[in-house]
């Protein structure tokens, strides 16, 4: 089982989300009541779908993780799942995701915001015996 797989099971029996396809077009989805929250687009990558006032708060954190990965002027960031402590970010950051959309007012339209899948290139941490 994949590390993606693992965090997918654990999301997929939060109440506040359910399973889906995502708006992109591949791998799977897990979207709240309003928005689309998590695209599972490989065993390792993820892209989660965040608020702007969440993404400027936690900017300088989110920049300090080497599982992060930001694209400027996207709601989304991308997390690439090398470890279990990487499992357990993505986690923390699905909650606080969940949590900016709440308190995100409605848009009379809703937002296509298109997820960060191929403006993306991940490339994978180095063990510290490849150095």
């Amino acid at each position: 089982m994949t590390l993606a797989e693992r965090a997918m099971d654990r999301l997929e029996v939060w109440p506040d989300l359910s399973a889906g396809l995502p708006s992109c077009g591949t791998g799977r989805a897990l979207r709240s009541v309003r928005h689309e929250i998590v695209h599972f687009h490989s065993g390792r990558d993820v892209d989660l779908h965040l608020t702007v006032p969440a993404i400027e708060r936690f900017r300088d954190d989110l920049r300090g993780s080497t599982a992060v990965h930001l694209v400027p002027g996207s709601r989304w960031i991308t997390v690439h799942l090398d470890c279990d402590g990487d499992v357990d970010l993505l986690m923390s950051l699905v909650s606080v995701a969940l949590k900016a959309h709440l308190a995100e007012v409605p848009a009379a339209s809703p937002l296509l915001a298109s997820c960060n899948f191929r403006r993306v290139t991940v490339v994978p941490r180095g063990r510290v015996d490849d150095r």
